[in-house]
């Protein structure tokens, strides 16, 4: 079984840009957003899969990934009848900061302007040093969730 340990934070200002190392444009849609689970398909420039995601238990839930063709990815996100709700559009930066990877996600469409951060972890009690530009902390706010920003 797969585990995801992750904190999630809105930025402060944009002082990542000269951090980010790389970036891809990626686009996500879910197939399902129920609070128990999420099943959602993404492409991330020449790559797609699927996740699988069980409930937040906190900054802790279960997580599986399957790599899909991009085409049939992109089938599935373009058939409105599979998908629930809106498909996300957004850029992700990858900066690394006290040897840890963080994901800078800038939201586009619906969602322009907003710019969150993440970090995976290997324990719920890991210890992280925090870039410059990390503002508050919303792990475990449903309002940043990808699934609910997708409505």
């Amino acid at each position: 079984m797969g585990k995801e340990i992750e904190r999630k934070f809105l930025t402060v200002d944009d002082s990542w840009r000269e951090m980010a190392e790389s970036s891809v444009d990626m686009c996500q849609g879910y197939l399902c957003r129920r609070p128990e689970a999420t099943v959602r398909v993404r492409v991330a420039g020449k790559k797609a899969w699927i996740t699988v995601k069980g409930k937040n238990h906190g900054a802790m839930r279960n997580e599986w990934e399957y790599d899909v063709p991009v085409a049939d990815a992109l089938e599935m996100l373009s058939s409105a009848d599979m998908i629930e709700g809106n498909v996300l559009s957004k850029t992700r930066h990858i900066v690394w900061h006290g040897g840890r990877r963080w994901e800078i996600d800038e939201f586009h469409g619906i969602h322009e302007g907003l710019v969150v951060a993440e970090v995976e972890l290997e324990a719920v009690d890991a210890v992280v040093a925090m870039p410059p530009f990390i503002g508050r902390e919303v792990t475990g706010d449903t309002a940043y969730y990808n699934s609910i920003l997708a409505r």
